[in-house]
């Protein structure tokens, strides 16, 4: 983390939007909680509501009795995807989540089980930027595995990670297999831009959780009230920006770095980036990952997308 961060400090303009996963301490998560039940954040129950609709067919048309989840969580999602699998009478069926918290994935273990009783669970903690080999080391022979990489994450990713990534994805699965990506669309840059600023301001206070985190981790002295959170659509690059702008020359010291990092009045530090796709531009990074695009679906209002992929 200090090298990440001592990178990002010293990037003209200053940039931490390369690792999001700093967000999400404790207080961070809770935020993020509460930022998915507003009602400017459609992503989160837009992308639950064409699971709901698509799972039946997703699961036809990828023949998967393998699901495996990069980013798992509580699972909450993925209940539909396995119902659709669970009307296969003859097989077990396998779920193998990959998550950073051990205990959210026993946890929805035991509950998976209860529900799903001739499912077979492989969980792995870890980071999905981190390998994966492990991940698809299962006995799949001659079973179809679906990956699936929800909630629009991949829009986080810069476009060479996105490569790397995908590159990493398409190296553990075998041709035939398939890849279900959650991401948000272009659209209204006002709709896009709102997501991203709520009324509440509870987005802000997320964002300024990230100094917070840089203050307990790294021994720092970002003042959080010194700095105003904006969000802006850049249309060249396709994707929404959120930055923390200084209110007023400052300095913040990092004993972690052993630097001390200065502020002009009015100076940004870009803190994440959210790229937002078209059916072409989706088309185009499955392709430079190795994978076809098969289907991009969508709901009524073309707010969100999820993209199917075949390796």
């Amino acid at each position: 983390m200090a090298e990440d961060v001592r990178s990002g400090l010293l990037s003209k303009p200053k940039d931490l939007s390369a690792w999001p996963k700093y967000f999400y301490d404790a207080r961070g998560s809770e935020l993020f909680e509460e930022i998915t039940e507003l009602p400017e954040y459609y992503q989160t129950r837009t992308e639950a509501s064409i699971l709901e609709a698509k799972s039946r067919e997703i699961v036809e048309r990828t023949r998967c009795r393998e699901l495996v989840e990069l980013g798992s969580g509580s699972a909450s999602k993925t209940r539909v995807l396995l119902d659709a699998m669970a009307e296969e009478e003859a097989d077990p069926f396998r779920y193998a989540p990959l998550d950073v918290s051990e205990s959210a994935l026993e946890g929805s273990a035991v509950r998976l089980l209860e529900e799903y009783p001739r499912l077979e669970i492989r969980g792995y903690v870890g980071d999905f930027e981190g390998p994966l080999e492990r991940v698809f080391s299962g006995d799949g022979e001659g079973v179809g595995r679906l990956v699936i990489f929800l909630g629009g994450t991949i829009g986080n990713f810069t476009p060479e990670k996105r490569r790397e990534f995908l590159g990493k994805l398409r190296a553990g699965l075998r041709e035939g297999d398939h890849l279900l990506v959650g991401m948000d669309l272009v659209k209204d840059p006002a709709v896009l831009e709102a997501a991203y600023d709520d009324a509440k301001g509870i987005t802000a206070a997320f964002n300024k959780n990230l100094l917070r985190v840089l203050n307990e981790r790294l021994g720092a002295s970002f003042d959080p009230d010194l700095f105003e959170h904006r969000s802006v659509f850049d249309r060249e690059e396709s994707r929404v920006e959120m930055w923390l702008h200084s209110e007023v020359a400052q300095k913040a010291h990092v004993e972690a770095l052993g630097m001390e990092v200065a502020f002009e009045a009015g100076e940004g530090m870009r803190t994440e980036i959210s790229t937002k796709f078209t059916l072409e531009s989706a088309r185009a990074m499955f392709g430079e990952g190795g994978f076809e695009l098969a289907e991009l679906y969508t709901d009524p209002d073309d707010l969100f997308g999820l993209a199917l992929g075949r390796a």
